[in-house]
């Protein structure tokens, strides 16, 4: 079973996410990390019968990086009720064309879910919601891209790229990828914003790389990370 398990205990598990693997079911027989999960604890725990797990937060297909699952209903109830009260701090790391107009600063737009896409409306329009995210340049020496076989596609492939890490205060549909692609900087990759780079897979240059939370039990801050996956920059 290929699983990135990052932490685990009886309350949850965190796992590292591969890009171009759903983080649920769908309802059809597509190969999601849940199920991937719940048959690595019913491995590792030799444990018969049904096997609790619930995300607690979701990532796109597209995206790598942290998902956390709760493992027991209490769990879950107490991981949701600290998400809504925003005591999460859920970090990304981006690769995007361009550079952003400040080394670091914060975004405020106002999307809506329309077909499949994130689109930027006006500040009081029908089912326009709010989203915000603070950002800062990490660096701007891309060298190379790696593919998922380990070839590097060189230099010559992302001119112009810089590596932001993002932190996010609301968690819209899209949000990162609708509000980085706004101001001209669309993440590598991401060619339904704008991207002119296609990476293997349908992967984009999208990470969650760090998340702390409150463990539901023991209460104590819990930081946890993911490192890259491989079709990630050198930098």
């Amino acid at each position: 079973m290929n699983l990135d398990v990052l932490y685990h205990d009886n309350q949850i598990l965190a796992v590292n996410k591969p890009a171009g693997l759903l983080t649920q079911p769908s309802g059809t027989d597509k190969d999601n990390l849940e199920d991937r999960s719940k048959v690595w604890i019913k491995e590792a725990k030799n444990k018969p019968g049904n096997v609790f797990l619930h995300a607690v937060h979701r990532l796109d297909q597209v995206v790598s990086g942290i998902v956390l699952f709760a493992c027991t209903d209490k769990a879950l109830s107490r991981l949701n009720a600290d998400m809504r009260a925003q005591k999460f701090t859920k970090i990304y790391h981006a690769v995007v064309s361009g550079t952003p107009p400040q080394n670091e600063g914060s975004l405020r737009h106002f999307l809506i879910h329309d077909d499949y896409r994130a689109e930027v409306a006006k500040e009081g329009d029908p089912d326009a919601r709010e989203c915000l995210l603070d950002y800062k340049v990490v660096g701007t020496d891309l060298r190379a891209v790696r593919s998922s076989t380990g070839g590097a596609l060189g230099e010559s492939a992302l001119p112009n790229t810089t590596l932001l890490e993002i932190q996010l205060h609301t968690g819209r549909y899209h949000q990162i990828r609708a509000q980085l692609a706004t101001i001209g900087c669309p993440i590598v990759g991401d060619e339904k914003y704008g991207s002119k780079v296609k990476l293997s897979g349908g992967a984009i240059a999208l990470h969650h790389a760090r998340l702390t939370v409150i463990h539901p039990v023991s209460k104590a801050d819990l930081v946890i990370e993911a490192p890259y996956p491989d079709h990630w920059p050198v930098v």
